[in-house]
């Protein structure tokens, strides 16, 4: 955002602090118009600062993923390989079941040969992959395991409990029942 000018740098906070509070509500399909109406701009102008609702929803997470990120860089110096991977895994499920909208703006990313640079699956397949290559190098986890089965996993029990009345616990539940599997326990460890 450097060298815009002060009102269009004013206008692009207030157009992203109103897109986080009706993505808070509304999910990935918050309304641009109603965003662009609550601002008090036209919607060429929300347009012109995010030009596609990806965008969009990448500016309203990027201080989640960012976390995320840090906490993948935190993982990484532990001895358990697996146990660092599940603990990252499950704060991901965590922030998508929180973060409304986060698992749809996830979802929407494919995996391609050429990442789409500065996005927030991009962010997190580079802060996840040395956890998933520590797992997969140790023996904890299968070596056809990709980053991409990872985030699907992920993404996938977010937005399958996102309408129960409690997401959080049903989350959680899931992603132990897919980590630990379906037979009955013998000494596993868990997220």
């Amino acid at each position: 955002m450097t060298g815009q000018r002060s009102d269009a740098r004013r206008n692009y906070q207030r157009i992203l602090a109103v897109a986080e509070a009706e993505v808070a509500t509304h999910g990935a399909d918050a309304s641009l118009e109603q965003i662009a109406r609550t601002v008090g701009v036209g919607s060429a102008t929300v347009r012109r600062h995010f030009p596609t609702r990806q965008a969009l929803l990448e500016a309203v997470f990027q201080e989640r993923v960012e976390n995320l990120c840090e906490r993948a860089r935190r993982l990484s110096g532990t001895d358990d390989s697996r146990a660092a991977l599940l603990d990252w895994l499950h704060g991901l499920v965590e922030y998508a079941v929180s973060a409304r909208g986060l698992a749809d703006a996830l979802a929407y990313e494919p995996p391609t040969e050429e990442p789409a640079p500065h996005s927030c699956g991009t962010a997190l397949e580079e802060a996840g992959t040395p956890l998933l290559q520590h797992a997969i190098r140790d023996g904890a986890v299968r070596p056809d395991v990709t980053f991409h089965d990872l985030r699907t996993l992920s993404v996938g029990v977010a937005l399958a409990t996102e309408h129960h009345s409690k997401p959080a616990a049903q989350a959680d539940r899931l992603f132990r029942l897919a980590v630990e599997g379906l037979s009955p326990a013998q000494g596993t460890t868990t997220a």
